[in-house]
């Protein structure tokens, strides 16, 4: 069929519907809900046999709905209406929460229900639960409905149900003197991504993000106990909370240390011993040892790599090297492996140019810590999402296995055209071919897990349920296997090979020249492009590689 996915923006979840669909050989077409009258020329262009909306802000219009079946995906239980159904499912604490798949009317998340799919709904952010459990279940609600849809055998059935209210900051409030670490920590998952909780530091207004709990320290409710990297340990009644990212007035998202400058009065709250994962507690890099195989966690919010983080990573990945190990596997985060250079901390530089300058020669370093360790077998295992310079990190790596429903950006092209570094020229030819690679760095869309390696980018696609410990197994028998030593004398000396025959050097060197372009040169597209990305900017437009019915030679089908 036809499916026009109508949307507010081009989001995690909407990837992951496109590819799905996608691969059931819908012909899929994308517009954002800009305008109505924007949308209802999209609909005449494409003549959709059905239209999905899954992620949007206000509602579709009579014009449409009323001619064409509409499908929304609402992240809530049937029943639920409102558009901070999440928010107040983790707020609340509720043990179950779901998706729904309901066909637009007049009256906003009231119509008939074509499926619905429920999970347990585990204490975390509203962010990483939206992209792990909301999503898997709107991909089975989706791919059902849609089912049903095409059998033609279905009538979707109306639900009694009660609308609550938009969450607003009164809702949101925190009480330090008051609530409890557990109250606090439920207040701000539910408000994490957006629009994060009003509160101040220092005497000033802001929102926070990235909240953390702490297991040990303590002190009087509402103070500011002290800092650790880039986040600030603030008091409950109970215990304490890590603060790692704020928005003050008229800013954007930023590190709490970096955000308020103040925090290096704070006291340095250093853990005890290298990157050792100790008990609950803020940490972004963490290194655990079992079965011959070190495994190292870096737990960057949003996927994001500063200069100092690719500089602290590097250190830690370079320690790692030398514990007794034959294999480390690099786990990235729950909900990003790596999206490459940090855009918020480029753009509250005082020279975004020359912040992205360092920070892409930092991660540069990272990957190349990567590529020139002989001493052991790397495994990059990615559980979370990855994008741009991310995806060809994780490449460095000798092996990559990759969660099945992972979404992979590998492409910098809609950051103002850049052209990318991490090594991808050296490493991305030997796994596709010449072509495959300029096909893959022209490419603007996403790629699932296991498109990624059918097509040779990664090597292995692993079952979601388990992935964690699947991994753990796969990496003890990689350390285990008798011919390891063999294995890792091979990966030298291919290495060497290569050295020989074109240096990692002149890779490095060719890459920045064309990013040193991206950054200095008259060409501003990065500079825009990086703004509009930071301020979350609101679409002017659908991008003509999503919106097909937008192409110049686009026909009517018949």
């Amino acid at each position: 069929m036809r499916i026009l996915f109508i949307t507010h923006s081009f989001n995690s979840l909407t990837q992951r519907l496109y590819c799905e669909l996608s691969a059931l050989g819908h012909e899929i077409s994308v517009e954002f809900d800009i305008a109505d009258a924007v949308t209802d020329e999209a609909v005449a262009r494409f003549v959709p046999d059905l239209i999905v909306a899954p992620f949007l802000k206000r509602a579709i219009p009579a014009s449409i709905w009323s001619r064409h079946v509409c499908m929304i995906v609402h992240p809530g239980i049937a029943g639920d209406r409102g558009p901070s159904s999440l928010d107040w499912a983790i707020q609340s604490g509720l043990p179950e929460w779901g998706v729904t798949v309901l066909q637009a009317e007049a009256e906003m998340d009231a119509g008939p229900v074509w499926a619905e799919a429920r999970f347990p709904l585990r204490r975390g952010r509203k962010a990483s639960v939206y992209r792990h459990e909301v999503t898997e279940a709107a991909v089975i609600a989706v791919k059902q409905s849609v089912a049903r849809f095409v059998a033609g055998d279905f009538t979707p059935q109306r639900v009694a149900g009660q609308a609550l209210p938009l969450m607003k900051q009164p809702d949101r409030v925190i009480d330090w003197s008051a609530n409890s670490s557990a109250s606090i920590l439920a207040r701000l998952n539910a408000a994490d991504g957006f629009p994060g909780v009003a509160d101040s530091l220092f005497g000033e207004a802001c929102h926070l993000f990235d909240a953390w709990p702490e297991a040990t320290l303590r002190g009087d409710p509402g103070s500011l106990l002290g800092r650790r990297e880039t986040a600030i340990l603030r008091a409950t009644v109970d215990g304490a909370v890590w603060i790692g990212h704020v928005k003050r007035p008229g800013g954007i998202k930023l590190p709490a240390t970096l955000a308020f400058p103040e925090a290096a009065s704070l006291p340095e709250l250093p853990l005890d011993a290298y990157w050792k994962a100790p008990a609950a507690t803020w940490q972004d890099i963490a290194y655990e040892e079992a079965a011959g195989v070190g495994f190292l966690s870096f737990e960057f919010y949003n996927g994001a790599m500063s200069t100092a983080q690719c500089r602290r990573l590097t250190a830690a990945f370079r320690w790692a090297c030398e514990r007794p190990t034959r294999v480390i596997v690099l786990l990235g985060g729950l909900d990003f492996w790596s999206n490459g250079i940090h855009l918020n901390t480029i753009e509250a530089a005082e020279s975004p140019a020359n912040a992205s300058w360092e920070n892409i020669n930092a991660i540069d370093d990272l990957a190349e810590a990567i590529l020139r360790c002989n001493s052991r077998l790397t495994v990059a295992a990615l559980g979370g999402n990855a994008g741009a310079g991310g995806c060809f990190l994780a490449r460095a790596a000798d092996v990559v296995w990759v969660r099945d429903g992972v979404m992979l950006n590998p492409h910098y092209k809609n950051m103002g055209n850049l052209y990318g570094s991490e090594f991808w020229t050296y490493l991305l030819p030997p796994r596709v071919g010449e072509q495959g690679a300029r096909d893959i760095m022209r490419h603007r869309l996403p790629m699932s897990a296991l498109e990624s390696v059918r097509c040779g980018f990664y090597d292995a696609c692993l079952p979601a349920p388990g992935f964690a410990v699947d991994v753990a197994r796969r990496a003890a028998e990689l350390a285990a296997a008798p011919d390891i030593e063999a294995r890792i004398a091979a990966k030298a000396a291919r290495r060497a090979a290569d050295e020989a025959t074109k240096p990692l050097a002149e890779y490095r060197a060719a890459e920045l020249a064309e990013m040193r372009r991206n950054f200095y040169g008259f060409d501003p597209s990065y500079h825009v492009a990086r703004y509009h990305f930071v301020a979350r900017s609101p679409h002017s437009w659908t991008p003509r590689h999503l919106a097909r019915h937008r192409d110049l030679d686009w026909k009517i089908p018949a």
